[in-house]
Order: C-alpha cells, then sequence, then structure tokens
C-alpha cells in the first residue's frame, strides 16, 4: 500500500516547471476543484496555480455527468490565462500530458479517444473538463479539471466498473499520485509552452486518437450520427465522413466505437 496523502510540499519540491504547480492548495475534500480554480482565478491567482483534492463530492464531467472521485483517485484543476487562440487547444495540451505521465510512471499504454477521454486497455481511466471566462477576444481564465482513477479498486464502484479502470486495477498495486502528478504538470507546462510554435501539440494528439479510421456514432446535442470518424481539425472537432458521402464536422458530441 502506498503511502500517499497529498501535500503541497511533496508535490512542489524539486519540480521542475516555471509555473505549473509552483503554487498548489491542497484540500482534504472539495465539492469540485474546478470551483476553487475558476474562484481563485477570479481574485488573481498566478497563472499555474494547481488546486488538489483528496476527494470531490460533487466532480462533474461535461454535459454535466457526474465524475466519480473518491479518495485514492487524483483530482486537480490547473489556472491557465491563454489567448483566446489557443483555448482549443487545452484540451490537447491536457489528454496528451495525461497520457504521457501514465506512460512514464507506470509504462501501461495510454490511448485517446475523441474529444476528451484516456482509456487503458480500452477502458476509460481519465476524465477531462476545461472551463473559460471569455470577453470579446480576451480570455480572463482558464481551468483544466483533471480526474484520474489511480488507487481505485472498480468492485466497490460497480456503476462503472463495465466502462472505467483505474491504474492500480491494471497493476494489480497502488501507485504514487504524487509520481503521477508531478509528471502531470511537468508534462502539461512543456505542451502549453509549445503551443506558440505550430501544430505539433495538435498533431501529437491527431495521431494518439484511436478514433480515427473506425466506424462510429456520436451523439451530439440531441442528434445522433454514424459513420467513419475521418479526421479532426485544428479547434479539436471531428470529421465524420457518413453513410451517404457528406462530411459532417462535428464541434461537441460522445463518440461510441462500433
Amino acid at each position: 500500500m502506498v503511502e500517499d496523502s497529498l501535500s503541497p510540499a511533496a508535490i512542489t519540491d524539486g519540480l521542475a516547471t516555471r509555473f505549473i504547480g509552483q503554487e498548489v492548495s491542497c484540500y482534504p475534500s472539495l465539492p469540485s476543484t474546478n470551483d476553487v480554480a475558476k474562484h481563485k482565478a477570479r481574485q488573481g491567482a498566478k497563472e499555474g496555480t494547481v488546486i488538489v483534492a483528496e476527494e470531490q463530492t460533487a466532480g462533474r464531467g461535461r454535459i454535466k455527468r457526474r465524475w466519480l472521485s473518491p479518495r485514492g483517485s487524483i483530482a486537480l484543476s490547473i489556472i491557465l490565462y491563454p489567448e483566446l487562440a489557443y483555448l482549443p487547444s487545452l484540451i490537447m495540451v491536457a489528454s496528451l500530458a495525461v497520457a504521457g505521465s501514465i506512460e512514464q510512471v507506470t509504462n501501461l499504454k495510454a490511448q485517446l479517444k475523441w474529444p476528451n477521454d484516456v482509456l487503458v486497455n480500452g477502458k476509460k481511466i481519465c476524465g477531462i473538463l476545461v472551463e473559460s471566462d471569455v470577453r470579446g477576444n480576451k480570455v480572463d481564465y482558464a481551468v483544466i479539471g483533471i480526474g484520474i482513477n489511480v488507487n481505485l479498486k472498480l468492485s466497490d464502484y460497480p456503476e462503472i466498473a463495465p466502462m472505467a479502470t483505474s491504474l492500480s486495477q491494471e497493476l494489480g498495486r497502488d501507485v504514487s499520485r504524487h509520481e503521477i502528478i508531478r509528471s502531470l504538470l511537468t508534462e502539461a507546462e512543456r505542451l502549453y509552452l509549445a503551443l506558440p510554435d505550430g501544430d505539433s501539440v495538435f498533431t501529437q494528439w491527431r495521431n494518439r486518437l484511436v478514433t480515427l479510421g473506425k466506424k462510429v456514432q456520436v451523439g451530439s446535442g440531441k442528434a445522433t450520427y454514424r459513420g467513419i470518424a475521418e479526421s479532426v481539425t485544428a479547434d479539436g472537432s471531428l470529421l465524420l465522413r457518413q453513410p451517404d458521402g457528406n462530411l459532417l464536422k462535428i464541434v461537441a458530441g460522445d463518440v461510441t466505437l462500433r
């Protein structure tokens, strides 16, 4: 059993980042790390400030879905002040950073499923929620919320067991959350700082998507579409080739591989 109570000192000590993770607040329990991060951002928190909770009692994913974050998982949010042009890329930064940190710390192979799921052995291991406040052409702030199933016994949560997994479930042992977080913050900063250099982050994200080239079903709003997930655009939208040959651009939705 890994003794792994989260603390700011254990996360920041020797962390080789310029700003992401240099300011960390840890809480025993929060309804939502994103809500605290947004509040701190409105108060002028430094860019790169990280909010971490041992557990979330009202964690949420996209489309207001509930995200389970019991003790033993990672629930954190990163405060950023990006330029407007980089806002669509934050989901790419986050998902690549999660996948990279999982691979570096555990040697497990991580895959990405459009738009924001990280998978291990075909099951969801992480959820990501980016929230922002935009006024005109200026981003007041953006918050990246990340939840990773680390030391989670899936038999205790039968409602998610068919579609989810955890690092401990895959490895048969507990994993240091501090190691995952430190690797995650390092990767997130590296990728975030690479955004002005062109489309390298987008290319890495696109190349990791297991969705592309597959027959899929996409739920978007109240509509359902079927076809081949042909490609993605630089803003993160999915290009779906429908059975009639039409190419449909889907900005937001949920994909099921068929």
